[in-house]
């Protein structure tokens, strides 16, 4: 059975036993910050087992895509050499919530197993609970196995919960013994070695679980099983290991060819080709769903399984860039079920490349760095790379932690990986603490309401209107610097976070700002100074009471800020318009990758491999702006089905999760001209923001920055109506006054600009030789001295780059033959110096050394190799003395008197 059968008999089978399919959530969490990735099928209905919102149905069933590579679900170290550990795999799963529970659970995992896989009854076992007698009484009663296969395990392995409280629930798995042919091994060894192999969990949410410990029974108790569609593979296709099934060879045989060498003759190259296989696949399911390679969260998880592949890519031989080349097969095995694989595969491709040229590069140059921090330890006389250094090698230049464990190990170095640990902690408490700054009022808030209940969702009536009579303030909390807290009341003055019943104020989302505004009462005024949304879709405001004081129940006129709102509609108009202007003239391969819609400006972040030219940014930017001049009107359906919706072309948003039913922004078709490829262009979002009627209302638009801010990513900056034309006026003027000082016509100002760039460098030219001649001339004889033998020219020299400095150091120790330089220049408040040693001395002098004695007298540090340093320092006004010292520094090296 194809691994593609497997997958669409799973679901039609719980269709047919009226189940509704719904698509797996993207690898990435919506709204979930307790997560990195899905790592279960549950996860994308967390909330609606928590009741904290309603299920699609009662009965449901999935494919959910899932990465473990965290927490206590954290497979990749296992990958490669394990049959069965992967980073990415496909969780078959079906769910109950509140409808039927373990007997019809129990009832249709055998009658799928047995009936529609055909698996043999008597090759299979099962484990419950050990407390769990209803589960026991039920296999015996609905299946064939006997009570010797129905094993009664423990807490660790048969019970299940989503966290310390909350649901929780014995559960019941599914084993299949894969070697029935073999004599009989009993239960704790044949699960421990693999042949009796578990293809199916089902867990028995039937608990609260309260934070004394104690377990109350849920009102509505619910099914989720979980079952690996790699794992079923492997015994439907009667295989010993994931990777020899259908999911996997064929991108083993592509690396292989590839490599030049043959799957299955070597274990260490099947090792490093397993890996390949597996971190492929999760990076192209992750690129797809829009997570990019950073040095961050789940950037860096992507970015570490790509380094990892190519780590184990140079093991097999491969000396350039080849990942990007292995990447469509994984389309090809898995696109037929997952169509948005093609719909970014050459996106894809690039950042991959582009990633792999990165960190090709980063090896060359960081491995010389590691070694010779190796070499620093060793003369030192220790054995252990410190953890501190080792994080300074990882964090400026980008080297993983394994491969400078691997360079250490060929230098029989040790590394002090838990001294690394805490420098990398430490660093991530720092971002936490930058991040938590802005989210920390938001979550305190958030649980402060919640301490009255559950919130309605609110009203949203913003779309049509910005201001809203008698809406009634349902819960009030106040914030100070301690947190939140629930009142009846805020008093003039007060902070606060108000919950209307309904709203114009829209709550940031989709990359829109929160709006802005006021409300008012009888007796009373406050200031909305942003508004945020929960999971639940009640709108929290954020408030200061000017007069007041403002008490629950109380009816209020909200108004937004209109001066704010319709510059925010604007540039999220113009942010769609903008996206297909660059899937055009790009190409469809790019994403959306995140997006800020502000009054002042826009900024959008896509998925493109490299910059874009002058020629296709005016492009882009000229598309739009004939958009806007058409002022096509924008149609907005406020309700409709989202497989539909997705069938006429609607893009999404990464990271939203939608419903059934969704809403669609569309700006009619822009006729194209002659030459211009498509006929018409379109734009079509799955969109809940705010926008203007016709894109006329935009005004002008225009792109004030494109740049790259990650791998494989764009960021454009752009500006629309009132801004726009200010930024347009100001440059104008800017251009103007520049012709006026040059004292030409502002269309010959680049001419004239570029004229006088080419001046400065030849000026510049002469001048570099120059000081040249000065210092490497006549002067020479007046500032050399011998001390013991030796050769020795230090002085001031005229400000100049450092780069140059060198240069004049190379050339005097040239001419010196065997000697010691030290240059130093003084330029403001900035002091440069360079020390070099002719390599016959350096066993006697060490300009690294010499280099950072001089530098401290100028509060400054540096260092280097034993033949060259340079250094810096912050008080030029110490540079004479610290040159003085030089002489004596070298005599008490050298041992003379």
């Amino acid at each position: 059975m194809k691994s593609s059968d497997i997958r669409q008999s799973f679901v039609d089978f719980f269709v047919d036993e009226g189940h509704l399919a719904h698509a797996s959530s993207p690898l990435v969490p919506h709204g979930d910050p307790t997560l990195l990735f899905a790592n279960a099928g549950m996860v994308q209905f967390k909330d609606a087992f928590l009741g904290a919102t309603a299920p699609p149905a009662d009965r449901v069933v999935t494919v959910q895509k899932c990465m473990r590579v965290s927490g206590k679900h954290n497979d990749l170290e296992n990958v490669g050499p394990s049959a069965r550990h992967h980073t990415f795999f496909e969780m078959l799963g079906n769910f109950s919530f509140g409808d039927y529970f373990k007997e019809d659970a129990i009832r249709f995992a055998w009658d799928l197993v047995t009936g529609v896989w055909g698996l043999n009854p008597e090759h299979l076992f099962a484990t419950v609970f050990e407390e769990d007698d209803q589960a026991a009484a039920l296999w015996a009663r609905l299946t064939s196995l006997p009570g010797e296969r129905v094993l009664r395990c423990g807490a660790a392995d048969n019970f299940w919960a989503m966290g310390d409280t909350g649901p929780c629930g014995p559960c019941s798995e599914i084993f299949v013994d894969r070697h029935p042919d073999r004599p009989h091994v009993d239960w704790a060894e044949g699960s421990e070695n693999g042949r009796y192999l578990e293809i199916w969990n089902l867990v028995f949410m039937q608990y609260d679980r309260q934070p004394g410990g104690e377990l109350l029974d849920l009102p509505n108790p619910s099914i989720d099983t979980g079952s690996g569609l790699e794992r079923v593979a492997s015994v439907m296709q009667g295989v010993e290991s994931n990777y020899d099934t259908d999911l996997f060879q064929p991108i083993l045989r592509a690396t292989a060819t590839l490599a030049g060498v043959e799957y299955g003759a070597d274990e260490h190259r099947d090792t490093a080709m397993r890996v390949i296989a597996d971190h492929l696949r999760a990076t192209a399911f992750l690129l797809a769903d829009g997570v990019i390679p950073h040095n961050e969260g789940r950037g860096y998880v992507l970015r570490r399984l790509l380094r990892r592949a190519l780590r184990h890519g140079i093991r097999l031989g491969f000396e350039e860039p080849f990942l990007h080349r292995l990447l469509p097969v994984v389309g090809e095995v898995m696109a037929a079920h997952y169509s948005e694989l093609d719909e970014v595969e050459r996106a894809s491709t690039v950042t991959v490349e582009t990633e792999e040229e990165k960190f090709l590069s980063t090896v060359a140059t960081g491995s010389a760095q590691v070694q010779a921090e190796i070499e620093r330890v060793v003369a030192g006389g220790d054995s252990v790379l410190p953890g501190p250094t080792a994080f300074r090698l990882y964090d400026t230049y980008g080297l993983p932690i394994e491969l400078i464990r691997e360079i250490a190990e060929e230098e029989r170095v040790g590394v002090d990986e838990p001294g690394f640990e805490r420098a990398l902690e430490e660093q991530r408490s720092r971002s936490r603490a930058a991040a938590d700054e802005g989210g920390g009022r938001l979550t305190a808030a958030r649980e402060a309401l919640r301490e009255g209940g559950r919130l309605a969702p609110t009203g949203f009536t913003g779309y049509r209107e910005l201001e809203l009579d008698a809406a009634e303030v349902q819960a009030i909390a106040k914030l100070s610097a301690g947190g939140a807290e629930r009142v009846e009341q805020l008093g003039a003055g007060e902070n606060g976070v108000v919950v209307l019943d309904r709203t114009p104020f829209y709550a940031e989302a989709g990359g829109q700002v929160g709006d802005r505004g006021g409300l008012s009462w009888p007796g009373g005024t406050a200031v909305v100074n942003d508004t945020q949304k929960d999971k639940g879709g009640t709108h929290l405001h954020f408030i200061e009471v000017v007069e007041g004081p403002l008490r629950a129940g109380e009816r209020v006129r909200a108004a937004v800020d209109a001066s704010l709102r319709r510059p925010t509609q604007r540039n999220h108009t113009a942010t769609h318009l903008l996206q297909a202007a660059l899937r055009h003239v790009l190409g469809a391969g790019v994403r959306q990758a995140g997006s800020l819609v502000a009054p002042d400006r826009l900024r959008f972040d896509f998925t493109y491999g490299k910059p874009i030219d002058g020629a296709s940014l005016a492009r882009i930017e000229g598309l739009v702006n004939d958009w806007i001049l058409l002022a096509r009107p924008t149609e907005i359906t406020e309700d409709r089905p989202y497989e539909e919706a997705v069938a006429a072309g609607a893009m999404a948003l990464f990271g939203e999760k939608y419903g059934d039913r969704v809403r669609t922004v569309e700006i009619a078709d822009l006729e194209l001209g002659a030459g211009g490829g498509d006929r018409r262009l379109g734009s079509l979002e799955l969109c809940g923001g705010c926008h203007v009627f016709n894109s006329g209302e935009i005004g002008p638009f225009v792109i004030i920055t494109e740049r790259g801010v990650a791998s494989g990513v764009r960021r454009i900056e752009a500006l629309t109506g009132e801004k726009a034309r200010a930024y347009l006026a100001e440059r104008l003027e800017w251009l103007e006054a520049t012709a006026s000082e040059l004292g030409v016509p502002p269309e010959t100002v680049a001419v004239e600009v570029e004229k006088l760039r080419t001046r400065n460098r030849e000026l510049e030219s002469e001048l570099a030789r120059l000081r040249m001649q000065l210092v490497s001339g006549a002067a020479q004889e007046d500032s050399e001295i011998e001390i013991s033998g030796v050769r020795v020219v230090v002085r001031e020299v005229p400000a100049a780059p450092v780069d140059e400095i060198r240069r004049m150091a190379d050339v005097l120790r040239d001419r010196l033959g065997s000697g010691v330089v030290v240059l130093a220049s003084r330029d403001g408040e900035k002091v440069s110096l360079v020390a070099t040693v002719s390599k016959d001395l350096t066993d006697r002098l060490n300009a690294g050394a010499l280099a950072r004695r001089v530098a401290a007298i100028v509060d400054g540090k540096g260092g280097g190799r034993p033949d060259f340093a340079q250094a810096g320092g912050r008080r030029p006004e110490m540079l004479p003395e610290a040159l003085t010292a030089v002489p004596d520094m070298i005599r008490e090296e050298l041992g003379a008197g």
